[in-house]
């Protein structure tokens, strides 16, 4: 008898890591014979996914954005579920990506109404839309999700809901070279860094390196001392470095994930666009100062729709603001070169938030030593709950 069919469905690059990194503890867990398919990136197919299209054009940011996809959006799922009833999966794992998943969950249930449905990374109710809640607990069987705080808006809604932990807390520094890169950058070992961040999506670098550039202009005019160095990520380092190169003093630029986490380790305090990179500044070490814009209209909607305090997992998971965020109208040059040199003048300051920060990790970790492992785990224990489908091979 072959093994277990399993669908896994991501179409952003972290949930594509998410299922490449599933896929291979399930393998582990239910054996070599174990068949994958279902929609993924680059990752996924190394864990030998054949997607039947480029997911890239739906990893979508944005309500009106969302909007204007939404076409697509709807001719993908379609995709998506003539792939399962090709394929007949015994369990479909839909990863991250609301909009998108919502749609193909709702598509796999015409397909096979048998077919259980398990939702992987919960949407964050806890911060906007939380009907969202009652939705999702309309269309899949169950959630996994990986914030603890998630669980009782959904289980609410009769969602049976696991905690399975945040895998962006496993994340490996023991590379990290940041002496090797101090060297390499001219620095001596106590001159102090600013290490900018500015996001890996092209809106967030457009609206972010303006106010990014002015609060390094500021610090370094309070302390010319400070090097900043800018992280670009690949898919917008030709951009970065375009609009770096018109700031007052030209920034060192950091590229390539090892300098990174190497620079993240290395620096005394950074500047960070809100998203996974505060998890991983803070498990390296470095106090930050977050902050995030975004266009004219989607701030609207995400006026009328925002009901949390916080928009930093660290703040969430600690009811307070350990982070200092400063959003839209207070993404400003100044307030953020303030708040930088808050933590640069002030050793306490500095260890204070790097202690605050820790304590925020471990909120958020909930226990969970294997994030993945649980997440695997909760998949076959679905699995082996259900009737195996009939399987064309």
């Amino acid at each position: 008898m072959s093994g277990p069919c399993i669908m896994l469905v991501a179409v952003e690059p972290s949930g594509d890591a998410l299922g490449a990194s599933l896929a291979a503890a399930l393998r582990e867990r239910l054996g070599p014979e174990t068949r994958f398919v279902g929609v993924g990136g680059p990752a996924m197919a190394g864990e030998g996914i054949v997607s039947p299209f480029d997911p890239s054009s739906m990893a979508v940011v944005g309500a009106f954005n969302a909007i204007a996809a939404w076409p697509e959006v709807r001719a993908r799922a379609q995709q998506t579920a003539a792939l399962a009833a090709r394929e007949h999966p015994d369990v479909a794992v839909l990863i991250d990506a609301w909009g998108f998943n919502l749609r193909v969950a709702a598509r796999l249930r015409e397909v096979n109404p048998t077919l259980p449905l398990v939702k992987y990374v919960a949407p964050q109710v806890w911060a906007t839309r939380p009907g969202r809640a009652r939705t999702l607990a309309r269309r899949v069987d169950r959630l996994l999700t990986i914030h603890s705080f998630d669980a009782p808006y959904f289980e609410r809604e009769g969602l049976p809901t696991t905690f399975v932990g945040n895998p962006a807390l496993q994340r490996d520094f023991s590379s990290a070279d940041p002496v090797g890169l101090r060297q390499r950058l001219g620095l001596a070992p106590d001159a102090p860094l600013l290490l900018v961040l500015p996001g890996s999506r092209e809106g967030e670098v457009r609206r972010l390196m303006g106010p990014f550039g002015d609060a390094a202009a500021a610090v370094v005019e309070a302390r010319p001392d400070v090097t900043v160095a800018v992280a670009a990520a690949p898919a917008v380092a030709a951009r970065v470095k375009a609009l770096a190169g018109a700031w007052a003093r030209t920034p060192l630029i950091i590229e390539g994930d090892q300098d990174r986490l190497s620079a993240m380790c290395a620096a005394n305090v950074a500047l960070a666009c809100s998203g996974t990179v505060t998890t991983e500044l803070a498990l390296a070490g470095c106090p930050m100062v977050v902050a995030y814009k975004l266009g004219p209209f989607s701030h609207l909607a995400a006026r009328l729709l925002l009901r949390t305090r916080y928009i930093t997992l660290l703040n969430v998971a600690a009811g307070r603001f350990v982070a200092p965020e400063r959003i839209q109208g207070q993404c400003r040059g100044d307030i953020l070169a303030r708040d930088l040199l808050a933590v640069l003048m002030t050793t306490g300051a500095h260890y204070a938030q790097i202690s605050q920060q820790s304590a925020a990790l471990e909120i958020m970790r909930g226990g969970i030593a294997d994030p993945i492992g649980a997440a695997a785990d909760a998949v076959v224990e679905v699995l082996k709950a259900q009737p195996r489908a009939s399987s064309g091979t």
